[in-house]
């Protein structure tokens, strides 16, 4: 099996486009925008195929609290420890709310959790 893409509503299309190109190489499609549905979306495109739907429409809501029943986060792999590091460093200092980490985790990954600027949880891990 092959996960084709993994979409997410999102409130902020234009700022949300611009946290995963400029911080995760994410190439984006053209955007697609549907006037009688009130419907908008890009496609990114990240290095070695992965895609993520970004979409936004009219009364969409996003919950109060991020437990809920559903996706918990969004795994990015970076390759090293060293650059967990300096993507957890550089998303901090660029004012994304940190979580937890870099730490190891009980069962052995390296990883931290930080905030995308809507406060859907990335966890940033080799």
């Amino acid at each position: 099996m092959k996960i084709e893409h993994v979409a997410m509503w999102v409130n902020d299309i234009k700022a949300m486009k611009t946290f995963y190109v400029t911080y995760f190489n994410g190439k984006a499609n053209a955007k697609y925008h549907n006037k009688d549905k009130q419907f908008e979306s890009y496609f990114l495109t990240f290095a070695e195929g992965a895609r993520l739907e970004i979409m936004c429409k009219s009364g969409i809501d996003k919950p109060d609290q991020n437990d809920r029943i559903g996706w918990a986060h969004l795994a990015i792999s970076l390759g090293s420890r060293e650059a967990v590091d300096h993507k957890t460093a550089l998303l901090q200092n660029d004012g994304y709310r940190l979580v937890n980490g870099p730490r190891v985790t009980g069962d052995g990954y390296y990883e931290s959790v930080i905030e995308d600027p809507e406060g859907n949880l990335l966890e940033l891990t080799v």
